[in-house]
């Protein structure tokens, strides 16, 4: 599985970006999908993640209410909108792939496949 995000760049506080993650090669309805950020001098951490085949989503409780994952299975993306920016959301998010169970899905060692990060700076 090949993983291409995109949408990245630079937004003022208080807008709006919306980040793509398209698949190619094998994918599964098993697949969950997520999205993970990296703050300079910071560990990466989970934001949110879909299951491919249910829908079902789940957020970090710092991008709840702020964020929206769905996706387009006939593109086989997944997009990340987020409004209501914030300087502190500014990190090179990535997408990646996993089959694990609902409970690790912030967990990122549970990830199989990484697509390249998207910088996203959000400026005060």
């Amino acid at each position: 599985v090949q993983l291409q995000a995109s949408g990245g760049g630079l937004v003022q506080a208080g807008g709006s970006l919306r980040l793509s993650c398209t698949a190619s090669g094998r994918t599964s309805s098993n697949f969950r999908v997520g999205w993970f950020r990296q703050a300079p001098g910071k560990e990466r951490e989970f934001v949110s993640a879909i299951i491919w085949g249910g829908g079902s989503t789940r957020y970090s409780d710092s991008v709840k209410g702020r964020f929206t994952i769905s996706k387009n299975s006939a593109l086989n993306t997944v997009y990340l909108q987020m409004n209501s920016l914030k300087p502190e959301d500014t990190a090179v998010y990535c997408c990646a792939v996993t089959q694990t169970i609902w409970s690790q899905l912030h967990d990122e060692r549970q990830y199989t496949y990484w697509g390249h990060g998207t910088l996203v700076t959000v400026s005060s």
